[in-house]
């Protein structure tokens, strides 16, 4: 279930976070992940903000679907970027090899810990034989709010790797550093590209 008082932030925040962030997408973390994907692929964007990197996506010529839980950045995707998201959850994924690709970017962070593995499980199983999946979180441990209310989920290197191992992938590439977030805070980050084991 989607955090209350996170969607609430957003829901207040979309235009800022759309004008803020919505010129990313296209950097080194997406180059990395449209490479491993096939020409034309499938894509699910999970937790997909206001969907610029959704668009992005779909400029390079693959087939995208944008999720988000929140319905202000759904409208955002539709009004700005052109992008026909849907308003959906992590709990929403119920396919069945279905996907390429799955792109979680800082969204998966905003799940408890607890809910992790489940979620991963059902990434896994979305994604076709040898399918693609990146996952961008806050580095740090334990769960907290921050200065405006999400709540957050951090995560270490090696407790990343070991959940995305046991549930069923192969890290193939890792990047880490540091950025400003929305609640203007600089925080370190960690950025995965894993391959679904078949």
């Amino acid at each position: 279930m989607a955090d209350k008082e996170t969607l609430a932030v957003y829901a207040q925040r979309a235009e800022d976070y759309a004008d803020r962030f919505g010129k990313a997408g296209e950097g080194p973390h997406m180059s990395d992940f449209l490479s491993e994907v096939p020409e034309g692929g499938r894509i699910l964007d999970l937790g997909s903000g206001p969907a610029h990197t959704s668009a992005a996506m779909m400029r390079a010529g693959f087939d995208v679907e944008a999720w988000d839980a929140s319905p202000e950045f759904v409208q955002i995707a539709k009004e700005r970027y052109r992008v026909n998201a849907r308003v959906a959850t992590f709990d929403d994924l119920n396919a069945n090899a279905v996907y390429d690709a799955i792109f979680a970017n800082f969204s998966l962070l905003h799940a408890p810990k607890a809910e992790m593995p489940g979620h991963l499980a059902r990434i896994e199983r979305a994604l076709k034989p040898q399918g693609v999946f990146h996952i961008g979180l806050k580095a740090g441990s334990g769960e907290k709010r921050d200065g405006i209310g999400r709540f957050y989920a951090y995560y270490e290197m090696k407790e990343l790797k070991t959940l995305l191992e046991d549930a069923g992938f192969t890290v193939i590439r890792e990047r880490t550093g540091e950025e400003a977030g929305l609640d203007g805070t600089v925080a370190p980050w960690i950025i995965l590209l894993a391959r679904k084991n078949d």
